[in-house]
């Protein structure tokens, strides 16, 4: 790709494309760009490049004769090419990510034609323009931000100027979609942590959660880009429609707290418990279907201080129970082991009020359950959930637990004992 510059500053847009990656590539020879002075080009001893407006008015305007001279000298250098000459103008056509695919695409010699004062003479622009661009619905004193602009994401997108084609495919604006949002060290600043999920290794689920970040952030960000979205397959299909249900659930507008369980909070987390129950029976999971747990389980956890309620505002909108005491039924795991030699807590129960479900409620439930697993002095957290309990087990994973293996609990008489055992080993 070769691209050529026609401005009144070479120097200060030479100073912008020669460094960084465009810069690297262009001492590499993948991209070719030029800078070129239109005031070289003209036909009188002041090397003048404009004049008055035929008509009055303020200000001048760029004459067509050196800018027509100074074209038809770069064209002769560069010879027979895909070329394009596009005068960088605020009457031209919105420019984004697909005119920037369209031109690396379609012509391998742009000719970027920066205008200054009140613009250039129109006779130019009909005789020797193929198209104008405009950064947008506003006015600059040149031309030259917006061909540094257009220069930049054009050349970018040719083979190897990026380390992968990956590296711009998943970017905001490649397919109609913002871009997912971005993490690095360290995993806590400033009391906000990395999303769980990016920090368990299953590419899998993180690359379908990052797809599923940029439909919201679309949808929240630029609703326009979202209106005119075109699902691509149908995992998309599959994620617009889970947005549109959550859409419909409450927001998390306040800091999630948590606290020890007092007894007049029992009456809320028993209706927590008896959705939750009506929500596991319509789903077909055998867990939490007869007595267990109630009140009295959640008594005896609030005399030993193992019970918590997590709170948005001070609305209770979860509950967990966090033990220290020894889990007999977690010794006789099968087809796997603990990680040994590690002093555990056992999340015993938790649920999330039915008004919170798929808000994020449960990812914050779940680091309630870090933070206080951290309080007792404990790094290793164990917990267990019934095989087709999928929502939980999901949760599990996405909030950096690893299946250990397989246990039975004591359930009630005639219902399933068999769950599936997991762990996560917290960071020191």
């Amino acid at each position: 790709m070769r691209i050529d510059i026609l401005t009144l500053f070479p120097d200060t847009v030479n100073a912008v494309l020669h460094e960084s990656i465009i810069g690297r590539a262009a001492k590499k020879g993948i991209v070719d760009i030029h800078c070129v002075q239109i005031r070289d080009y003209t036909e009188n001893r002041q090397n003048q490049v404009d004049d008055y407006p035929y008509g009055g008015g303020f200000g001048c305007v760029m004459m067509a004769q050196p800018l027509k001279s100074c074209l038809e000298h770069v064209i002769a250098q560069a010879g027979e090419k895909r070329r394009r000459v596009i005068y960088m103008s605020p009457q031209g056509q919105p420019y984004n990510q697909e005119t920037a695919k369209r031109l690396n695409r379609d012509y391998d010699h742009l000719v970027l034609v920066c205008g200054h004062y009140e613009g250039v003479d129109e006779r130019f622009i009909e005789a020797c323009v193929d198209e104008e661009i405009s950064l947008g619905d506003f006015v600059l004193t040149g031309g030259e931000i917006a061909a540094m602009a257009v220069a930049d994401s054009v050349c970018r997108l040719v083979p190897g100027v990026l380390a992968d084609e990956q590296c711009y495919t998943g970017e905001s604006h490649w397919d109609g979609l913002l871009e997912y949002p971005q993490y690095t060290r360290p995993e806590e600043w400033e009391g906000r942590r990395v999303p769980e999920i990016l920090l368990n290794g299953d590419h899998a689920r993180v690359e379908r959660w990052r797809r599923k970040q940029q439909l919201l952030r679309t949808r929240a960000k630029r609703p326009d880009l979202f209106a005119r979205f075109t699902p691509a397959d149908p995992e998309d299909r599959k994620l617009l429609n889970e947005i549109e249900k959550e859409a419909g659930r409450r927001q998390i507008t306040e800091p999630v707290t948590y606290r020890t369980a007092e007894e007049s909070d029992l009456p809320a987390i028993l209706a927590i418990v008896e959705d939750a129950r009506a929500s596991l029976k319509k789903h077909g999971v055998d867990q939490w279907q007869g007595p267990y747990p109630a009140a009295e389980h959640f008594l005896a956890d609030m005399e030993r201080g193992e019970c918590f309620v997590v709170l948005h505002g001070e609305e209770i909108s979860a509950f967990f129970t966090l033990s220290t005491r020894e889990e007999p039924d977690y010794d006789a795991i099968t087809d796997g082991k603990w990680t040994e030699g590690m002093r555990f807590c056992v999340l015993h129960r938790g649920a999330v009020a039915a008004a919170w479900r798929s808000s994020g409620m449960a990812e914050a439930l779940m680091r309630c359950v870090e933070e206080q697993a951290r309080a007792f002095g404990l790094r290793c957290i164990r917990t267990d959930t019934h095989k087709k309990n999928k929502a939980m087990q999901r949760l599990l994973r996405d909030s950096g637990y690893r299946y250990r293996g397989n246990v039975l609990v004591g359930a009630e008489p005639g219902h399933d004992p068999a769950r599936q055992a997991y762990e996560k080993i917290l960071k020191k």
